[in-house]
């Protein structure tokens, strides 16, 4: 997994907004990962940076249960399978600079992603 130069924390101080973090990733995803990555949090980029961890969070978890609902497990979907992966590993490694959290972080995501898929419930 590509991890932003010198950690989340240096990220976080450079980028004002989500969509600044999502674009300074240094080194960078590959080109189609990181335009995934992009799409997927448009909706959350104009958010503050110390909201990355959250936001990461969202879209994976909304993608996911997106793949799960769908059962699109396919090679087709491998873009969005590494998304997924990126995107959590991107909310844990933004969170780090708060470590104070990060337990109770790790225990609420594993617990929201844990219920998914949404649409296989109902």
């Amino acid at each position: 997994m590509m991890v932003p130069a010198g950690g989340a924390e240096q990220s976080m101080a450079t980028a004002a907004t989500v969509g600044e973090w999502i674009a300074r990733m240094d080194p960078a995803p590959p080109p189609a990962l990181h335009r995934r990555l992009s799409t997927l949090v448009s909706a959350s980029a104009a958010r503050p940076v110390a909201e990355v961890p959250e936001a990461c969070l969202e879209a994976g978890e909304q993608l996911l249960d997106e793949l799960l609902a769908s059962g699109s497990t396919s090679r087709a979907t491998a873009l969005d399978l590494l998304a997924v992966d990126a995107l959590i590993t991107y909310a844990f490694q933004a969170a780090a600079d708060d470590p104070a959290r990060l337990e109770e972080r790790a225990a609420r995501a594993m617990a929201r992603i844990a219920a998914l898929p949404e649409a296989l419930k109902g």
